[in-house]
């Protein structure tokens, strides 16, 4: 029996002998290594970054260089995710050109220019946004930015090509495509080398440059790598530089972070994957730790034997280990090359839903070596306990046919409630730090501290509900007796179903808590139940804007035909306005001590309303008695957070020309404005900043027109649909809102389900796994009783109270450690402090009840009823030999 081999061999013989018992292991440890294999696969897959991604930004450069000002930037070594600045002042009028480029890298390069952007254009009555790329596609830099499937590449200037995603817009090879002043062909289509899912159009730099940005580009055939230090002296300059060399060989992270002016946060990143990592590998633990204490006790008679024969107890636990090392590396494997397949499988659904193209199909190895250590260590972490418990056996008792565990150690609960109390503190400490990032990592810390001292008192727990089971019915009380005899399968699967609540109960309340921060500062947009239609006309430069007046005429009337029950009441006024030649803006400026208390611009509305009494605005209450006598003595009204008064303000007209030259500014004096307060907490968002009456806004020159109209009555989810697609289908570019208070996101609701689900089914495993191992142990115990005259239903009550006691013990330890990491985390999550909205600043605390009472309550019952239902009612006919 020395060494491991003879250990081994007798593992493998029984896997092979108790089938069902090593499948369950398996899929135990198989499935989180097969999970987080295929997550691994994908994630490395679908990010391009460093030398992967070069191609696809750099075409065959050597270089890209871009500049946008004057002034010293930081960079780190690949910028294409905006990872760079100006240090200190920077000059935006005055780029560095080509020549300033030339001088760091030598005269002798080549510098290809390139542009990048975004445009519109019109098709039929749409108008379709795209990126665009100027480049000459026949250059051998460009080599690699766009790969042709049709048609031609561009041979002149005025040609284009796109890519797929243009072509379902509708777009075809051959058709013409107005971009800014320009008419341009669309001589070919391909496939882009970066964006899948967005409409991209490339061309000459010359006809898709955009003449009124700063930002110059160029790709860079140097003739050799381009070096970190010639990098750095392109930053002093102002270039930001991406080199396939530097991308390549990168220099060291904390070099680039010293350079960039922050903390890498490795440490944090690690601290928080070890986290991760522990709490994992306890679950599995946990939940594989049942079966390996079962086949302990299959084990006990021979290992008895092997004591009695002279065998060392490191013998007697090599026999149990290897039962871990056997199942751990067949499971790690049969994990990992399953994650592998399910990963490459996962790839073309993932890439449905990204927009920019995947990289080749890779294998982080190093990760995956990781993750199948993981399940092998998991494993025998899983087998350690049973095995020494194991190896210090009574012989004696074990010979005569006695089974037992001993009983705890007083030090063992006594260990694990000074980590509960440990765990709080850390959980107390990081809700109150100011440090957002160090408090979070202290409560996830505190999170593993309580959960293992958790553990540690799950033995005297089972003993205490053993005692106190005198009243119970027989079956229960066999139940929890018999769990209390063997701890060493029932504190496992115990532990493992409380370590799951604690995790569910500790997101949910953080989710909570969340949305209930999101419902406490949310702002109403109108009174409740009510609703407006808005109009934005999408007009391209060179197009003459549609009709208003006509245009809002049409809408009315087809709400009206649409909805004859809603009430329909136009709503007039001056609204921000863009249109090809620039964007006018209106706004009213009270006396500067009262800046802070006057409301912005309402999203559906004007920002200076024309009424003649506040009906016409839906303004009801005190609020439109104080409206009503301000229009009615001539005034225009301001809406307020606090300020009842009367003050002088400013109507402050600018246009903004897309020429870039200075706005062109009005300003009329208005004299005696009321200013009203408005609770947006009741009455939702103030129906504009102003209202002037009809007479005011004429000799103030105003330029007036119907805003928006505003819909009353019966505003249904229905009606709202079919509103909604009316307009829609009549105007092009209208919206329809209906205020309806906050409404949780579906995203909310979804965390919620999925955290309920994955806690039902990792308590359902943990639960069913350990009953039906216990009732395989107790088959002598059980045909006893059977012997002595029990029903055959008794069994199946047996089986299903004793998953009622893992179940439920497991599931209120868990509920009580699951609030501590959970109120903790809900400080720095929800405290919003100098928040703008209407509710407090926070911290807010909202636990989910039902959630709990589901997860603690009905779901240790639900478990219960499929174990009794499910479990067999008869034994087969044993003969017992003395």
């Amino acid at each position: 029996m020395n060494g491991w081999r003879p250990a081994l061999r007798i593992a493998w013989r029984d896997a092979l002998r108790h089938k069902g018992r090593s499948i369950l292991v398996l899929v135990m440890i198989s499935l989180p290594v097969l999970a987080v294999s295929a997550a691994a696969v994908v994630i490395r897959t679908v990010e391009v970054t460093g030398l992967e991604g070069a191609e696809r930004h750099l075409g065959a450069a050597d270089a890209r260089v871009l500049t946008e000002g004057s002034g010293r930037i930081i960079q780190a070594p690949d910028p294409t995710d905006g990872d760079w600045a100006f240090d200190g002042e920077s000059d935006y009028e005055d780029p560095p050109g080509e020549a300033a480029v030339r001088a760091v890298l030598g005269r002798d390069v080549r510098l290809l220019p390139i542009t990048s952007g975004w445009s519109r254009a019109r098709l039929d009555d749409r108008v379709v946004e795209f990126s665009t790329t100027g480049i000459d596609l026949s250059d051998p830099l460009a080599a690699g930015l766009f790969e042709l499937e049709a048609g031609r590449l561009p041979e002149a200037r005025g040609e284009v090509v796109v890519n797929g995603a243009m072509l379902e817009k509708g777009f075809s090879v051959g058709d013409e495509i107005e971009v800014a002043d320009r008419t341009l062909v669309i001589a070919g289509a391909g496939r882009d080398a970066t964006n899948r899912a967005m409409p991209t159009v490339l061309g000459s730099a010359a006809d898709l440059a955009d003449e009124a940005t700063n930002r110059r580009e160029w790709l860079v055939d140097a003739g050799g790598p381009v070096s970190w230090s010639t990098v750095r002296d392109l930053n002093e300059i102002g270039g930001v530089v991406t080199s396939r060399a530097v991308l390549a060989d990168p220099p060291d992270v904390a070099s680039v972070a010293e350079q960039l002016g922050y903390d890498e946060g490795q440490d944090q990143t690690l601290a928080i994957l070890a986290l991760i990592v522990v709490m994992a590998l306890i679950e599995v633990v946990l939940l594989a730790g049942p079966a390996f204490a079962v086949g302990a006790r299959r084990h006990a008679r021979t290992l008895a034997l092997i004591a009695a024969s002279g065998g060392t107890p490191a013998q007697s636990r090599r026999v149990i280990l290897g039962s871990g090392v056997v199942l751990g590396l067949v499971a790690s494997a049969l994990g990992l090359v399953l994650g592998i397949v399910a990963g490459w499988a996962l790839l073309p659904v993932v890439q449905r839903f990204q927009g920019e193209w995947f990289g080749p199909f890779d294998l982080p190895w190093p990760v995956l070596a990781a993750i199948a250590a993981f399940g092998l260590v998991s494993a025998l972490l899983a087998s350690v306990v049973p095995a020494w418990l194991a190896s210090r056996q009574d012989v004696v008792a074990v010979l005569a046919g006695r089974r037992g565990d001993r009983r705890p150690r007083v030090s063992t609960p006594v260990l694990g409630l000074v980590l509960l109390g440990v765990g709080i503190a850390a959980s107390a400490y990081g809700a109150v730090t100011s440090d957002g990032g160090g408090g979070s990592l202290w409560i996830a810390a505190s999170a593993v501290i309580s959960v293992l001292g958790m553990i540690l008192v799950v033995p005297v727990v089972v003993s205490t509900v053993a005692r106190l089971s005198s009243r119970l019915p027989l079956t229960a009380r066999y139940a929890a007796r018999d769990a209390a005899r063997h701890r060493t399968r029932t504190v496992p699967a115990v532990a493992a179903v409380a370590a799951t609540v604690a995790g569910v109960v500790a997101l949910g309340i953080g989710n909570a808590s969340d949305e209930r921060q999101n419902e406490m500062t949310y702002t109403p947009q109108a009174a409740l139940g009510t609703g407006y239609v808005t109009w934005g006309p999408e007009v391209l430069e060179g197009e003459e804007p549609p009709d208003p007046t006509a245009t809002w005429a049409r809408v009315e009337e087809t709400v009206r035909s649409t909805a004859p029950g809603v009430g329909v009441r136009p709503l007039r006024g001056v609204q921000d306005f863009y249109d090809p030649a620039g964007y006018t803006t209106t706004t009213v400026e009270p006396p500067r001590e009262l800046e802070s208390q006057v409301f912005g611009v309402m999203t559906y509305g004007p920002t200076v309303a024309v009424a003649d009494g506040a009906d016409e605005l839906g303004i009801d209450g005190g609020t439109a008695a104080a409206v009503d006598a301000a229009l009615g003595d001539g005034r225009a009204v301001l809406f307020t957070t606090v300020a009842d008064t009367v003050a002088d303000v400013t109507v402050r007209q600018e246009t903004w020309l897309e020429d870039g030259t200075e706005p062109q500014v009005e300003s009329s004096e208005v004299v005696g404005a009321r200013l009203v307060p408005w609770d947006t907490s009741t009455a939702g968002a103030a129906p504009a900043q102003a209202v002037v009456p009809p007479a005011m806004a004429e000799r103030l020159g105003l330029d007036l027109e119907i805003a928006s109209l505003r819909l009353t009555g019966d505003l249904d989810p229905t009606t709202e649909t079919r509103i909604k697609e009316a307009v829609q289908g009549a105007v092009e570019g209208t919206y329809v809102y209906v205020e309806r208070g906050y409404q949780r996101p579906d995203h909310a609701v979804i965390i919620l389900l999925v955290l309920g689900a994955l806690g039902g089914v990792l308590m359902l495993g943990g639960t069913l796994t350990a009953t039906f191992l216990a009732l395989s142990d107790a088959k002598p115990d059980l045909a006893t009783l059977s012997a002595v005259g029990a029903a055959p239903r008794t069994r199946r009550r047996v089986a299903g109270s004793y998953a009622l006691v893992i179940g439920f013990v497991g599931a209120l330890l868990g509920a009580g450690v699951g609030f501590i990491p959970g109120i903790a985390i809900s400080r720095p999550l929800t405290a919003s402090f100098g928040s703008s909205g209407p509710g407090p600043d926070g911290p807010f605390l909202d636990i989910p009840w039902l959630l709990i009472v589901a997860i603690v309550v009905a779901l240790p019952l639900l478990t219960a009823a499929v174990v009794g239902l499910s479990a067999r009612a008869r034994l087969p006919l044993v003969a017992r030999l003395d």
